[in-house]
């Protein structure tokens, strides 16, 4: 049995200004830090690009007890084809919806008695809104959908393999599955795509990412190749300029969604919470040369 925390999901983003005015305004998230590097990430974590980079993670709360989302931009790339690998990431909270209303901002979707709506980030991405508050204390954010091309090869990887639970009490279904690594507090769902759709990734796909303890990541890369599946960046490590050193091993699931298991240990020092993060952010997108704001 692996023991893993669920950290976030990453999305790369065309515009960085429109980006973090949804995110923050829209969503109501907070900026937690921000970094900066000046070449692409040895593990691809800003995708295959060889260029300036930033890396804003921002969430409901702290990293060390929130799901958050790391937005990942690469300067001069302005915008990502969309695939079908992405199904959302879903929010349990009212204020969400009021203040996409009060901002004009479009819902995609409008749900009725308590159902979901859709939001649309400004590069597309699907955001699914329960419209009601989250009990005090627990993560508005609920769950990363990812879209599957055979289930039960899915579920064979992510259950048997890596070990994720099915949540309890949630109803059996054939198009799709609800694995966590904490009891329920966050879900990983994997969703049956149409049969003889095929899966696109295109340019746009992300990354998800748990922390394990360090001693952990060598038994992960032997179960996974053991089980004959794709490893594609061995463990590593990788320095952010400032702050901690983390060790990472990416995988890619058999629809080739990415997975990072981070070493617990360095990832806590890395993630501690940077009050100065949501000003310099905003310093950074204000001197950007390749955008309009």
């Amino acid at each position: 049995m692996i023991a893993a925390r669920a950290l976030h999901y990453v999305f790369k983003i065309g515009n960085r200004a429109k980006n973090i005015q949804f995110f923050r305004e829209i969503l109501g998230m907070k900026v937690l830090r921000h970094e900066e590097f000046t070449q692409g990430c040895d593990a691809a974590c800003n995708g295959p690009y060889d260029n300036r980079w930033s890396k804003t993670m921002i969430g409901y709360g702290p990293e060390a007890s929130h799901f958050v989302i790391e937005l990942t931009y690469n300067y001069g790339v302005k915008e990502y084809a969309l695939g079908n690998d992405f199904g959302g990431l879903t929010i349990r909270s009212r204020g969400v919806l009021e203040r996409a209303r009060s901002h004009g901002y479009p819902v995609a979707e409008a749900g009725a008695n308590g159902e979901p709506s859709v939001l649309l980030s400004p590069d597309g991405y699907r955001v699914v809104v329960v419209p009601e508050e989250a009990p005090t204390g627990t993560d508005p954010v609920q769950r990363v959908t990812l879209n599957v091309t055979d289930l039960g090869r899915s579920r064979a990887y992510w259950a048997d393999t890596l070990t994720m639970v099915p949540v309890a009490g949630v109803p059996p279904s054939d198009d799709r599955l609800q694995l966590s690594y904490d009891g329920g507090k966050f879900m990983l769902e994997l969703r049956q795509l149409p049969a003889g759709q095929a899966l696109d990734r295109a340019k746009a796909y992300g990354r998800i990412a748990f922390a394990v303890p360090y001693d952990t990541q060598p038994r992960i890369d032997e179960l996974i190749r053991a089980a004959g599946g794709t490893v594609l960046t061995p463990l590593i490590t990788l320095d952010t300029p400032g702050k901690a050193t983390v060790r990472v091993i990416i995988l890619a699931d058999p629809d080739g969604h990415e997975i990072c298991f981070v070493d617990e240990e360095g990832f806590t020092a890395l993630s501690a919470l940077d009050p100065a993060s949501d000003a310099a952010l905003d310093k950074y997108i204000g001197k950007d040369p390749f955008q309009e704001q």
